[in-house]
């Protein structure tokens, strides 16, 4: 596998998608791009504005046009949000991507995002059953960030891209 392929990290709210996309592109030496920034440059708000401003359904249509704009360019890692593997057509895209879902017990992610007021509401077990098959439908390796560090994450990535560096510390 190479480093020109782009990486692409998924999972529910409080899974890290964030730091380990960032730990992730700076090993590969990719640029990063993550939903919660796009949707605030492209639509003028958090996601909980958007969704309460436009609604679900459209917040979900901003959140996949990000992924799909990011994949249609030069590799780059990708922190997607969760609502985008329900889309087939980000779902079809990621076949071409490196996807690697990060995941913990409910218990923690709603724990981690308690002081979370930038997405809406948020309840672990709603979303795992909407998009848990998903997740397993897209993902090439799948972290427990509940036991694993973000770092440790990373390495494990570059491990199974089979890239140098999957040996950090």
């Amino acid at each position: 596998m190479s480093k020109n392929k782009p990486v692409v990290v998924i999972g529910l709210m409080g899974s890290g998608k964030t730091t380990a996309g960032r730990l992730i592109a700076a090993a590969l030496g990719l640029p990063f791009t993550d939903s919660d920034p796009f949707l605030e440059k492209e639509h003028g708000g958090t996601a909980a504005q958007i969704a309460g401003r436009e609604g679900a359904d459209a917040l979900h249509r901003y959140e996949a046009e990000h992924v799909l704009a990011a994949l249609a360019g030069e590799p780059k890692v990708i922190a997607a949000a969760a609502s985008t593997v329900e889309d087939p057509r980000v779902r079809a895209a990621l076949r071409e991507a490196f996807v690697l879902w990060v995941d913990a017990d409910d218990a923690l992610l709603a724990e981690r995002m308690e002081s979370g007021a930038h997405r809406p509401e948020f309840h672990p077990a709603e979303m795992r059953a909407r998009r848990e098959r998903y997740f397993r439908q897209v993902a090439d390796l799948t972290c427990d960030v509940g036991v694993q560090t973000p770092e440790e994450v990373r390495d494990e990535v570059l491990r199974k891209m089979s890239l140098p560096g999957g040996d950090q510390g």
